[in-house]
């Protein structure tokens, strides 16, 4: 049993935790030429490391950015979904805030804030703010699968209240309702 961490971008963190939620691998991913030739390329290479009964979290799109460059994270973002779900992975997604806030930060803090809760709660250091987004996802896969299968796991209030979140997300209200 392995958990995943996915920050999909042109430069993709990728973190791979044991069952007892130790690192075994950290990477960030990049790849050299022109789209779609280079996305399909970092989406081949994050492929490369999964394996058969991993459990995954891929962060969320941040919804309301703007630019080329968010172009081609949707990009990345939708085509390691579409593998996940090919590859039959199980996968959640988890929204950027979600992401800092089962770190311990805001919704909104900034990535070097976000790099210190990440060391004070786990010890995990990364030089890539990609990597340290996937260490935290990796957690987050961790957890929610011990929640769904009725596992012990010791978590924060705040924590808690991610996991509840992404296993019974709150429903939307219908438009004009």
């Amino acid at each position: 049993m392995r958990f995943i961490g996915i920050d999909p971008s042109t430069k993709t963190g990728l973190v791979i935790l044991d069952k007892h939620g130790e690192v075994i691998d950290t990477m960030e991913i990049t790849a050299k030429g022109t789209d779609p030739g280079r996305m399909i390329d970092i989406i081949e290479q994050v492929d490369f490391q999964l394996d058969h009964g991993d459990q995954a979290a891929i962060e969320g799109f941040a919804y309301g950015a703007k630019g080329r460059a968010v172009d081609i994270q949707y990009g990345i973002g939708w085509g390691l979904r579409m593998r996940l779900f090919d590859g039959n992975t199980d996968y959640i997604e988890v929204a950027p805030a979600a992401l800092k806030k089962f770190a311990g930060a805001k919704g909104n803090a900034k990535k070097d804030e976000l790099a210190v809760h990440i060391f004070k709660r786990w010890g995990f250091e990364h030089p890539s703010d990609n990597v340290r987004d996937a260490f935290v996802l990796a957690q987050i896969a961790r957890a929610v699968y011990l929640e769904r299968n009725n596992r012990p796991i010791d978590l924060t209030a705040f924590q808690s209240a991610v996991v509840a979140a992404i296993i019974n997300p709150p429903s939307k209200k219908k438009q004009g309702a």
